[in-house]
């Protein structure tokens, strides 16, 4: 899960922890295609999230990252009905629930505009 500075913010906050710390335990750098590196969470070496528990699930759900909170409707998930229904595949919440309007779906689009991920020169 890439993050945003309110990303940070909030789930240090939440961790009772400042931002550099929650950064250096919690957080890796991923090569972008820009030549630069984007803040990432970390993942278990099953490819989990850091912070999902198996018993528990999500144990920072009320602070988890925007990309989270706005799955599945990521540009790349978006992009095509193969992209959907591959996700979908994988996903035993997509196709069921409420049915979200594309009013709502653009507006989780536009959020991560407005939060952008953090990124630095490599």
């Amino acid at each position: 899960m890439f993050l945003s500075e309110k990303d940070v913010s909030q789930l240090a906050a939440a961790l009772k922890m400042g931002s550099d710390k929650f950064i250096e335990a919690y957080c890796r750098w991923i090569p972008s295609v820009n030549g630069m590196v984007q803040l990432s969470l970390r993942e278990k070496s099953n490819f989990d999230c850091v912070f999902w528990a198996p018993d528990q699930g999500c144990i920072v759900y009320g602070t988890r990252p925007l990309q989270c909170r706005a799955f599945p409707f990521w540009h790349s998930i978006l992009s095509s009905r193969d992209s959907w229904n591959s996700s979908a595949r994988g996903c035993p919440g997509m196709g069921r629930g409420d049915l979200h309007t594309r009013n709502s779906i653009e507006t989780w689009l536009a959020m991560r505009q407005e939060e952008p991920v953090v990124s630095r020169g490599a």
